[in-house]
């Protein structure tokens, strides 16, 4: 994520979804007008579920996690893991919540589109006790600077 946001500021911006959609394929980028720039990022200290609650707080944060089977067929409620401990894929947080039975969670969206978990989104057990949380979430999450 630490090297999106960089590329993001020394480019002067990034374009919308809509101007310049996403291919799926490595390839030389186009220029795009920009619309949106940034001053240039934060990272949350790693493995605080504690100080990543409070990033996610005031906006949505890029974060690495484990990624397997059992995340990458996941389909509804919250998920507990297993998801192993090596860092592959980035998704982000853009909230977290209670579930009716009483688990915490982080809202996550993939990129992975709508037919993946719950239209896209996940919810991740949230304050589990182990270190970095499920799946690694609080190891490595950034967010930009406005």
């Amino acid at each position: 994520m630490d090297k999106a946001f960089k590329y993001i500021n020394e480019n002067q911006g990034i374009a919308t979804e809509s101007d310049y959609p996403y291919q799926g394929f490595a390839g030389t980028c186009q220029r795009a007008e920009a619309a949106a720039q940034i001053m240039g990022y934060e990272d949350v200290p790693e493995n605080s579920e504690e100080q990543l609650l409070q990033a996610v707080a005031k906006q949505p944060v890029s974060v690495g996690v484990s990624v397997n089977e059992n995340f990458q067929s996941h389909k509804r409620g919250v998920f507990e893991g297993p998801c192993g401990t090596d860092l592959n894929h980035a998704v982000v947080i853009v909230g977290y919540g209670t579930s009716e039975d009483g688990q915490k969670y982080w809202l996550i969206k993939n990129s992975w589109g709508e037919s993946w978990g719950e239209q896209g989104y996940m919810k991740l057990l949230r304050e589990s006790g182990e270190p970095g949380g499920v799946c690694g979430v609080a190891r490595k999450a950034s967010y930009p600077i406005m």
